[in-house]
């Protein structure tokens, strides 16, 4: 007798065909051929005005693939990009997978000692390099086990003029190497393989490693997660329920960076496949963005949220038509429930018919567990499991599920999770746990509650609680009440030793434009926390900021201010 299957409380937003997730056995390169083979004519890729089509896209796939053959590139090589977001950086990715090597995207601002940790942790036996990246690259690049490596220029697909341009102003101050065996630069690479004769197709395997990622990790700690063709093929199964809304021709702006999964999945990956046009920015300005939508007027936009505050933010945006912008996507952080509404309110002044909608998910999960899809879309929320994914709400320590609205861990069980940690046997143990059902759980390291609709609310990191006096004090729940007051743009909450209560919050604030730091100021504040917060919640010192140290994801680092604190004491 079959066991009965397990109803969850999410169900009833999707129909029942909807839950089920057929995952094809192939690489991502057959999937994304598979899924665009009707659009040859059809633009996949804008780079500053100049349009590249798909055939043209795949011409230069497979140019790429057999220059990549040509230099000795192999099945399950591991070759390295480090690159924004440029055709380059698109058209490798790809090419990199078809003949079955595994890419690994790094951050062009990383430092020279983390580029040789990375390059070495991984082995990667070829570098596709920014040029602007080259000065911290020489230094370490003899200590790694690179064979070549391939510079590319930001202006290697531009328009001409701009390319001329570029090269003209920025391009001459760019310190280059000389011209030898190792380096080679993108325009002589794309030829190296005209005359490579053989197949360069890899018949891949869903369950193939095919890219390696770099994250904190659900500890904290700098991990490299290696992800399967079968996570990022699942999620775009996934977003045939969740992102039904695309139609072929519209066009998706994509500022997240290609090294972040959320942009290599989200905002590059479906698109591709559902053959929607990639706008590529590989530096975003946020002062700029209004040009870049009155430019481009893009139907789909996804970010974090300080990328949507910095909508509200332009003043070029006044009295602009949005109307052009059908969904708008948030994640790689929460908003509180009131930005999230004034965010909305000003989409709709703008004659904008989406609403921005939340997500959540990590590095780990692929990106996207949850969505605010198909009416889940409660404010503040991050919506409900994706088809395919359980999310389970566990206490920390027993691992026992907890009832709807407690508190407890963000639990995840989905075929879209990390194949684990790289070399790292150990926290992947910690991290993938197998629960009483007998199903492993990416134990998250988040803290969130599920309402009765099986509608998601995220609170924070676990590793923020602050004990007090013997309750549980969270962070992000007092920055999301002080952000909501008229006074103060951003908060960082942070917990601070104390003689008999252990810990107390000390909040970080910076004002909103046009308040004064002054006494009243502060006192207006403490009045309105007091009103809002719990008493054992209350910040027991405010400290004006006129801006916090950010992360390499764009979040507020609130460690960075944990030792500035520190130091000071």
């Amino acid at each position: 007798m079959k066991n009965k299957k397990e109803k969850f409380l999410w169900e009833h937003y999707y129909k029942k065909n909807e839950l089920e997730v057929k995952i094809p056995n192939m690489s991502l390169y057959e999937y994304m051929m598979a899924h665009t083979k009707k659009y040859a004519n059809k633009y996949a890729l804008n780079y500053f005005g100049r349009k590249i089509n798909y055939k043209t896209f795949w011409n230069y796939i497979d140019r790429c693939a057999r220059s990549l053959k040509e230099l000795g590139i192999k099945e399950k090589d591991v070759v390295t990009i480090c690159m924004p977001n440029t055709p380059e950086a698109v058209i490798s990715f790809f090419a990199i997978n078809k003949i079955g090597a595994i890419a690994n995207m790094i951050h062009p601002l990383s430092a020279e000692e983390e580029i040789k940790d990375y390059l070495n942790n991984t082995n990667s036996n070829l570098l596709i390099l920014l040029n602007q990246c080259y000065s911290k690259v020489k230094n370490i690049i003899k200590e790694t086990h690179v064979q070549k490596v391939i510079i590319c220029s930001p202006s290697d697909s531009m328009p001409i003029f701009l390319n001329t341009l570029y090269n003209a102003t920025k391009g001459r101050k760019e310190e280059k190497p000389s011209k030898n065996d190792f380096y080679i630069f993108w325009k002589e690479f794309i030829h190296l393989g005209d005359y490579y004769q053989k197949d360069t197709l890899h018949k891949g395997k869903s369950s193939d490693e095919a890219v390696i990622l770099h994250s904190g990790g659900t500890t904290g700690i700098p991990k490299s997660i290696v992800l399967c063709n079968r996570s990022i093929m699942g999620v775009n199964e996934q977003a045939k329920v969740f992102f039904d809304c695309v139609s072929v021709g519209e066009s998706l702006l994509l500022v997240l960076p290609l090294f972040h999964c959320f942009g290599l999945v989200v905002g590059m990956f479906i698109p591709i496949c559902k053959g929607a046009v990639c706008i590529l920015i590989p530096q975003f300005d946020a002062k700029r963005f209004d040009r870049l939508l009155t430019k481009y007027k893009p139907n789909y936009l996804l970010g974090v949220p300080t990328l949507f505050e910095a909508l509200l933010k332009n003043k070029h945006l006044n009295n602009v038509d949005l109307s052009y912008i059908k969904v708008i996507i948030s994640g790689g952080d929460t908003l509180s429930y009131q930005k999230n509404k004034i965010i909305n309110e000003f989409l709709i002044n703008h004659n904008c018919h989406g609403k921005l909608i939340q997500g959540y998910g990590m590095t780990e999960t692929t990106g996207p567990v949850t969505f605010g899809t198909k009416g889940s879309d409660k404010l503040g929320s991050v919506g409900v499991p994706l088809p395919g994914n359980i999310v389970r709400i566990c206490d920390p320590e027993t691992h026992q599920e907890l009832s709807p609205g407690e508190v407890g861990e963000i639990c995840i069980h989905s075929f879209v999770v990390m194949k684990g940690y790289l070399n790292n046997i150990e926290e992947t143990k910690k991290t993938l746990i197998k629960h009483a059902d007998g199903k492993y759980y990416i134990h998250t390291g988040d803290l969130g509650y599920m309402d009765q609709d099986g509608v998601i609310f995220y609170v924070q990191r676990i590793k923020r609680i602050i004990i007090s006096s013997g309750y549980n004090v969270y962070p992000q729940y007092i920055e999301n009440v002080l952000k909501d007051s008229p006074y103060i743009k951003d908060a960082c909450v942070i917990g601070v030793p104390h003689p008999y209560k252990k810990e107390v919050a000390k909040a970080f604030i910076i004002l909103e434009d046009g308040v004064e730091e002054s006494y009243t100021t502060l006192k207006n504040i403490m009045n309105y926390a007091s009103k809002n917060l719990a008493h054992y919640m209350l910040p027991r010192e405010y400290i004006f900021k006129k801006e916090f140290p950010k992360t390499k994801m764009a979040k507020v680092d609130y460690k960075a201010l944990e030792k500035e604190l520190l130091n000071k004491d």
